[in-house]
């Protein structure tokens, strides 16, 4: 049953702190900018239409069978995934926010609440770099953006409002709250004494706070419309076709959604933003997303249909899902610290859908708390680190992988009795669009200077394979940026990309290539090797062609040379 209204903005606010306006756990968290903030309260002092918006009354005998969630009123930009479960227990009824979130916590935070964003240039981890700030009106100038808005609604601090001259009074916003009447706005006036600030500025105050009294307390410029249903599904299915434009929701945000109101026993929303934010942690870090996580969900199920729609996420899948979290949950977070060990991280981890199958297979075996270290599993790691790479370097994952994903899910699923399956994967892509192996053309323009930093950090993981990556490497210019200069390689006649390309970089500990910085390669080989043993070895390591004069005159033939030797390696592996 589907009924109309309207409602005073102070009559909607006055529900939201008497926590009787609550967010069903279909809503998303808050999302908007300080500007549109400020642009909705701009709209209401002209009169102009703010949308409608759309409710779900929810009987007492119903209100504790799903979640709910405070709108938010102190608004932190650091914590922003962050909403507060409501505890409705005892509560008569409430109405739910089906759509208009945005714009009622706008409102809200507007005169009751605040909102904190990050200086520039500051650092995320320093709490002073997001000072509070609340919503004000200058009462005395309209806005400076006067194409955009006719008043002028800031987000200030409180040692910013107090800054008043004969262009600038600033008015807190939520102390219009207390002044229902219109003799308010003379007292107030006359308290600040505005009148000294000219009859110009006077007049201008006196016209914009009562509008914004008339606003508050007279008008109703919140129109709507109130569902009456206690069938979840129904109310699901209004809601999916308010938001079916992604205006308002994300597809992700109207998936997890629907996850959140199927689930019986976690509080999905909770469950899998927090795990984002713990797998994101790893390491040296990642930005992983509420997509990967539920993509993953549907393939570590084994359901036949993975496609990231909303007929996959339907109540019978759902309920699985929650049924599964902790081995799906703790197979991920494995598989991240996995590949944290390999020495990815969130800027060379270029298809986060590339983690999925290593999910796959340590769901499959149960994935012990140090497969990341333990010498049991090393054969495993190799295999898993080289696929890694090979996929990551041939796009695999990019643009539509769901018959890749499936493909590689079917093998792993019969063939990994053995450790990962990295031969049966190969052989099952052989031939068809997600192919992985490598001909002697595609092998060749990886030594380029053309290919991506994230494709050059891949082979050199392959060429690699001996080094702890959970210690953090470089990747080194051989012979340094800083003396090919543009000039040097003219004279050389030696395209400027040479000096960027695969066989002119090594990988180097931090350390060691901080120690390193510009310095000459010959200088730096008689620098770290004392004999000849030990040079022999730092060749044999960095692929050092061994007979080559590593002046900087000969920079054209060891790149020369050092691709035909990086070329036979790559071959063998790659091939």
């Amino acid at each position: 049953m589907l009924s109309a209204g309207k409602l005073s903005v102070r009559d909607a606010i006055n529900k939201i702190h008497r926590r009787k306006f609550l967010l069903p756990a279909l809503q998303r968290s808050f999302v908007w900018k300080p500007d549109q903030i400020g642009n909705l309260f701009d709209s209401l002092m002209k009169d102009y239409p703010i949308g409608s918006f759309l409710f779900w009354e929810v009987e007492g005998a119903n209100v504790q069978n799903y979640p709910f969630y405070h709108p938010i009123g102190e608004y932190h930009e650091k914590n922003n995934a962050s909403i507060l479960r409501a505890n409705v227990s005892g509560e008569q009824e409430i109405t739910a926010i089906l759509d208009g979130q945005q714009r009622l916590t706008s409102l809200y935070i507007g005169l009751r609440g605040s909102y904190a964003y990050k200086l520039p240039g500051r650092r995320w981890a320093n709490n002073e770099s997001f000072p509070k700030r609340k919503l004000y009106l200058n009462l005395v100038a309209p806005s400076e953006n006067a194409g955009l808005r006719q008043y002028d609604f800031q987000l200030l601090t409180e040692e910013e409002s107090t800054r008043s001259d004969s262009s600038h009074h600033w008015f807190e916003v939520g102390r219009i709250l207390d002044m229902a009447e219109p003799g308010s706005v003379y007292d107030y006036l006359r308290e600040k004494d505005i009148l000294a600030l000219g009859k110009e500025a006077h007049q201008l105050a006196l016209q914009a706070l009562s509008t914004l009294r008339e606003v508050i307390h007279k008008n109703e410029p919140i129109s709507y419309f109130l569902v009456r249903d206690d069938s979840l599904d129904k109310v699901l299915d209004i809601f999916i076709r308010v938001n079916s434009g992604g205006t308002v929701l994300t597809h992700s945000d109207m998936l997890l959604s629907m996850v959140t109101v199927k689930w019986k026993d976690k509080d999905a929303r909770e469950t899998i933003t927090d795990f984002v934010q713990e797998i994101n942690a790893v390491g040296d870090r990642f930005k992983a997303n509420k997509d990967f996580v539920l993509k993953s969900c549907l393939v570590l199920c084994s359901f036949p249909n993975i496609a990231f729609k909303v007929d996959n996420f339907h109540r019978d899948n759902m309920i699985k899902i929650e049924r599964e979290w902790d081995a799906i949950s703790k197979a991920i977070k494995a598989s991240f610290v996995l590949v944290a060990s390999l020495g990815y991280h969130q800027d060379t981890l270029t298809a986060y859908n590339a983690i999925i199958p290593i999910a796959i297979y340590l769901h499959k075996i149960g994935p012990p708390d140090t497969f990341a270290e333990s010498s049991k599993y090393e054969e495993d790691r190799k295999k898993i680190s080289k696929w890694l790479a090979m996929v990551l370097l041939k796009r695999t994952f990019g643009g539509h992988s769901d018959n890749v994903l499936r493909e590689i899910r079917d093998v792993i699923t019969i063939d990994s009795g053995n450790g990962f399956p990295f031969d049966a994967i190969v052989h099952r892509l052989k031939g068809g669009p997600k192919d992985i192996s490598f001909n002697d053309d595609e092998i060749y323009n990886l030594l380029g200077g053309q290919s991506r930093a994230a494709d050059k950090y891949f082979v050199l993981a392959l060429l690699y394979p001996s080094f702890d990556f959970r210690k953090r490497f470089h990747m080194d210019h051989i012979f340094p940026k800083r003396l090919l200069t543009r000039k040097i390689l003219q004279a050389l006649g030696i395209a400027e990309a040479e000096r960027d390309c695969l066989a002119n970089l090594q990988l180097l500990e931090g350390i060691q290539n901080l120690e390193k910085a510009g310095m000459d390669f010959e200088k730096w080989l008689d620098k770290i090797c004392h004999d000849e043993g030990a040079r022999t070895t730092y060749k044999d390591t960095h692929y050092i062609p061994p007979d080559v004069d590593l002046s900087l005159g000969n920079f054209k033939e060891f790149i020369e040379k050092r691709k035909q030797l990086l070329f036979s390696k790559l071959k063998k592996l790659l091939a």
